[in-house]
């Protein structure tokens, strides 16, 4: 029997045989890696990728998907929400660093490239599918409308590139969005800094993005006697990450 895909869980499934090749030829895994993929669904990216590497793992929520992908030889199912898994916890059980992949929930794509970035010293990279308009956000540039919270958050601790857009029409059911695949690369040696600080002052520098950053930034620098030097006559989207980065180090 077919299975129908679940609204609640945001189930769009890859169907298109080129731009899945096109995905794993970026991720390109080799033997001996520890990969593992979020939300595989009905394996239209896993089975590609387990005939070039095994075992995999793969994280499935969907407990009717998971019992199915459990007869798959070669594959380990963790059946979890996402959002649950400790990924460092993973990385020392394989005694490697992981590199994770997946066409992660539209509903839940922030959250959990949050809850990864928790887990940034375990893993090697990460290649998502996401909404073409997340990625343009993850990616984006200062001086860009898209750039944002997102932008700084991930890029002090990844190298983010857009490195492949994906129609709608390569979906089944296809979603009312463009979307793209999306490479993340942690950097080896990241600045030393709060990542919950520099959370909070992005947050609040971006609270007001069309007003100058003394209407909302300067205001949360006074409130924690802040003596320093900052140029609060821009607003937040002309600041670049190592700005941000910079200011979250001098606190």
């Amino acid at each position: 029997m077919a299975h129908i895909a679940r609204k609640r869980f945001g189930q769009h499934f890859l169907t298109d045989r080129f731009i899945i090749d096109a995905i794993v030829d970026a991720i390109d895994p080799q033997a001996g890696e520890i990969l593992v993929e979020i939300g595989p669904g009905l394996g239209a990216m896993t089975l590609p990728l387990l005939a070039r590497i095994q075992p995999l793992t793969v994280v499935e929520l969907d407990r009717d998907l998971a019992a199915k992908l459990r007869k798959r030889e070669g594959l380990e199912v963790i059946e979890s929400d996402v959002l649950k898994v400790d990924f460092g916890a993973l990385a020392e059980a394989k005694g490697q660093k992981l590199r994770v992949v997946g066409n992660l929930p539209y509903n839940i794509s922030t959250p959990i490239l949050f809850h990864l970035l928790g887990f940034v010293d375990s893993v090697v990279d990460q290649h998502f599918m996401l909404q073409k308009e997340v990625v343009d956000r993850m990616a984006a540039s200062p001086g860009s409308k898209d750039y944002g919270r997102l932008s700084v958050m991930l890029q002090w601790r990844y190298r983010v590139e857009s490195i492949l857009d994906v129609p709608p029409e390569s979906f089944d059911p296809p979603p009312r969005v463009d979307s793209a695949i999306v490479r993340m690369q942690p950097y080896a040696e990241p600045p030393a800094l709060n990542p919950a600080l520099l959370g909070e002052m992005v947050a609040a520098a971006f609270s007001q993005r069309r007003k100058l950053l003394r209407h909302s930034l300067g205001v949360w620098l006074a409130a924690r006697g802040f003596t320093g030097h900052f140029d609060l006559q821009r607003r937040a989207e002309e600041v670049p990450v190592d700005e941000f980065v910079a200011l979250a180090q001098s606190l």
